[in-house]
Parts: structure tokens; sequence; C-alpha cells
């Protein structure tokens, strides 16, 4: 009964802040690799950050670098996602999933998903 919920999605206007988080439950996620992936309509959903599951290993999207932070607790079995500097083109519904590899950043490698929180980042 292994099952991710991500939160903390939201309306915010550009260059404001949100944290998403996404927790696990049924099974322990700092046995996996995590990454955050992003669809928006019309589009194909891209890798956003994936991170390892010591933490040790972190790969951002290009167009997120410098803006977004991924981090993890294990200890309360929780992956986040802290964005700032939002821009509109970061609208999106926000997915977590566990299963893959963080140097491996994109959805065909991960097999366990969250149902995804809506970001929309607008004036």
């Amino acid at each position: 009964q292994l099952q991710l919920v991500e939160s903390g999605g939201g309306l915010v206007q550009p260059g404001g802040s949100l944290r998403l988080s996404c927790a696990a439950s049924g099974f322990t996620l700092g046995y996996s690799a995590v990454g955050w992936f992003r669809q928006a309509p019309g589009k194909e959903r891209e890798g956003v950050s994936c991170i390892s599951s010591n933490g040790a290993s972190k790969n951002y999207a290009d167009s997120v670098k410098g803006r977004f932070t991924i981090s993890r607790d294990n200890a309360k079995n929780t992956v986040h996602l802290q964005m700032n500097n939002l821009k509109p083109e970061d609208t999106a519904v926000y997915y977590c999933a566990a299963g893959g590899r963080a140097g491996f950043c994109h959805p065909e490698g991960y097999g366990h998903w969250g149902q995804g929180t809506q970001v929309t980042v607008s004036s």
C-alpha cells in the first residue's frame, strides 16, 4: 500500500516562492531516490530535480538551477522542493516519484508516483 502524496502547491506571483513536500507511506522513502517532475498543459512531463536515497547526489534541470533546491528528511519520510524566484513558465502540475536513480532524472525511470500538486505562477 505504498503512497506518495504531494502538498504545498498554490498560486503565487512571479518572483514568489513555494515549498513542495512529498510524504511517503507504506514504504521507507529513504531507501529510494526521489524525483520531482512537472507537466504543463500540452507538454510532456519533464524532470525538475532528483535526489539520491541519502541525499548525496542531486540533479536539477537547467531551467531551475539556482532557483530550486531539493532536500530530504528521511527520518520524516519526506522530500521537499524549495522553489524560489518562480516564473510563469514554472506553472505546471508537480509530481514526486520514487524508484529511480538521481542520475537519471526522467519520468520513464521512476515507477512510483504521487497524485500531483498544482503550481500556478501568475500576476
